[in-house]
């Protein structure tokens, strides 16, 4: 078995255990598939290459890291997003987690406000032919409103509150998930959810661990 099927198997042992907590059994077809066709070595430092088919985080420099690829499975299908979807990420990282995006959705607009990781995720996107994510280096917190209203946004760092710009860019009828609560403590992965009328509101998925958003807002929020 290659370590990216033995990944695919964690992630399945994983959700077979907290079934009860996400509210479903498997993954869609189009996310697992995603999961099993990036090539997740290729968003990790070469000193990590060894682990990265592993099902854990990993240290990405700048204080980041690339989430575990449960985490990532479960937080893309609870997007309930399709081939037309057009999707904002807060927090590109190492690019992983657009990638992934961008094999379920039609575009992926992804926002980092550390430069170099910035810099270095386009770089990578661009080798490997992810041509639907755009990513740009700004402040997160005020998401990407020229590209808006989303249908689904998917935040990648820990906010004490949900930022009220991502609720305005999130079209009615989709979907935001979010983890929030205070820097490097306790923080829920939240559902947000928009009704056709516009109606907001959240559901507590489960417990996570998430570096902090940062920024002049982003400090507002941890």
């Amino acid at each position: 078995m290659s370590s990216r099927e033995q990944m695919i198997r964690d992630i399945e042992r994983e959700l077979d255990g907290t079934r009860n907590l996400v509210g479903r059994s498997a993954f869609s077809e189009p996310v697992m598939n995603a999961l099993q066709e990036v090539p997740r070595e290729a968003f990790v430092p070469l000193s990590e290459r060894r682990l990265a088919y592993n099902n854990g985080p990993l240290p990405i420099g700048c204080g980041q890291t690339i989430s575990q690829p449960y985490i990532v499975a479960l937080m893309t299908d609870l997007l309930d997003v399709d081939a037309e979807s057009v999707v904002l990420e807060v927090g590109t990282g190492s690019g992983y987690q657009a990638a992934v995006l961008s094999r379920v959705v039609s575009q992926v607009y992804s926002i980092e406000i550390i430069e170099a990781l910035s810099q270095r995720a386009s770089e990578v996107l661009r080798r490997l032919s992810y041509d639907n994510v755009v990513c740009r280096c700004s402040d997160g917190y005020l998401g990407w409103p020229e590209h808006g209203p989303y249908d689904g946004i998917l935040v990648t760092a820990a906010c004490r509150e949900i930022p009220q710009p991502l609720v305005t860019q999130l079209k009615p009828g989709a979907r935001m998930v979010v983890p929030v609560g205070p820097a490097f403590s306790y923080q829920d992965l939240v559902l947000v959810e928009k009704s056709d009328e516009g109606e907001v509101s959240e559901r507590k998925i489960l417990g996570v661990a998430f570096v902090p958003l940062t920024g002049d807002h982003g400090r507002d929020s941890v």
